[in-house]
């Protein structure tokens, strides 16, 4: 496989031994990065963490980013820690009762459900998450257009309108319907609201002192597909601000979901045509954001191995490296031949097709599946697109193997 390798990458290919080495590619991570900045600009750029939670990658990504996505607790205090001053925006299907606390010092609070609505203790920025009936027809992966754990369909979202407009009982009407207030206004729900509306329910959502703060609805999220063209996020963009601007809402975050190609690794996504397309989108007095992850650093990372073995078992050529998909499980994640390049120290490998595997006692580790290549023993081979759930989604102690080294180009 034929692929354009930096010759900083060559060279700690040079020099690697037995344990498998990860190399980012910091300063062209810069580059992408200030590429998609510019391409996106009037729109607002977070980082999904959950893709690549590196500190030094974490770094580069800062100056280009508005913010950071993330999904735990965990991920929480890590970008804390690292970045004390970039805006959080915290989501996901699940969140602890300590999860939840960290609310008051998130930027965005990305709200899954009514139940966990009513858990919740402000002083938060809220967002709601919707999951819309809309088709996401050919999407790598689906987290919305239908049934999923994820988010809300619209009677859910019309219960957290509720929710957030009944902050004590004097607010009620005396009908007993809850009313929201917006600048003075009271409406039926559900229906539209103000993009500023705040509960303020510091005697609690049903009316009982609980010591909760404010909770400010600011918009919409929808994370529904991933593994889009541009052209396709755009239509589910126009959904989704359609949908929230019926409920007269102001900010939205249209997640992530920017397809990245293992198997044609030089398609990248057009960039540029999507921020023309949201710019167009956009009505004055409107936020957008975005949140992609794989996108932004997935090919900055390689993972490098070396040959330890290359046999034939009934008649078929398998080609056994260092490491392992316990250390690179995307490709067994994503179901895809991993893309890659031998950098030959012999200069004698066989050539024809070969499987690359693992070392791990399972025949589920598997790197690529009958692949033409010429290696040998000792040569190394050098996975590209590892900047994105890689290291960070993979079972490193299985085996108890030495953990791959990691090298930094700047």
């Amino acid at each position: 496989m034929s692929m354009d390798i930096p010759s900083a990458v060559r060279q700690v290919a040079e020099s690697l031994d037995d344990v498998p080495a990860y190399v980012y590619d910091l300063a062209g991570l810069a580059r992408h990065a200030a590429a998609v900045r510019a391409a996106l600009a009037g729109t607002e750029l977070c980082y999904a963490v959950k893709a690549n939670p590196d500190p030094e990658v974490l770094r580069v990504l800062a100056p280009y980013a508005d913010g950071f996505e993330v999904s735990s607790g965990g991920e929480f205090e890590h970008v804390r820690a690292l970045l004390p001053d970039a805006p959080l925006s915290f989501g996901g299907p699940g969140k602890t009762g300590a999860e939840l606390a960290l609310a008051p010092s998130a930027h965005r609070w990305h709200v899954e459900s009514p139940a966990e609505l009513r858990r919740l203790r402000g002083p938060a920025d809220v967002l709601l998450r919707v999951n819309l009936d809309v088709p996401v027809t050919g999407a790598a992966l689906a987290m919305g257009g239908g049934a999923t754990p994820f988010g809300m369909d619209p009677d859910g979202v019309a219960e957290c309108l509720a929710l957030l407009a009944h902050s004590t009982p004097g607010d009620a009407a005396s009908d007993g319907i809850p009313r929201r207030r917006s600048g003075g206004l009271s409406r039926r729900l559900p229906g539209p609201v103000s993009a500023d509306v705040s509960a303020d329910v510091s005697g609690g959502l049903s009316g009982e002192p609980d010591g909760r703060g404010a909770l400010r609805l600011r918009g919409v999220h929808a994370h529904l597909a991933s593994g889009l063209a541009a052209p396709d996020l755009l239509t589910l963009a126009e959904a989704v601000l359609a949908y929230g601007r019926s409920l007269g809402l102001r900010e939205f975050n249209l997640g992530g979901g920017m397809a990245v190609s293992y198997m044609r690794p030089e398609e990248r996504f057009d960039w540029a045509a999507y921020g023309a397309g949201l710019r167009e989108l956009a009505r004055p007095g409107e936020t957008l954001r975005v949140e992609p992850g794989r996108a932004l650093t997935a090919y900055c990372g390689w993972y490098l191995t070396t040959v330890l073995d290359v046999k034939r078992v009934h008649g078929e050529r398998f080609a056994v490296l260092s490491g392992g998909t316990h250390h690179l499980r995307t490709p067994v994640t994503k179901g895809h031949d991993q893309p890659f390049a031998v950098l030959p120290r012999s200069g004698k490998g066989e050539d024809g097709p070969v499987t690359l595997v693992g070392r791990l006692c399972t025949p589920k580790d598997v790197f690529a599946r009958r692949v033409t290549a010429a290696l040998a023993v000792g040569d190394v081979v050098a996975f590209a697109m590892a900047g994105a759930y890689a290291w960070n989604i993979s079972h490193h102690d299985f085996l108890m193997h030495p953990k791959p080294e990691f090298h930094y180009l700047s």
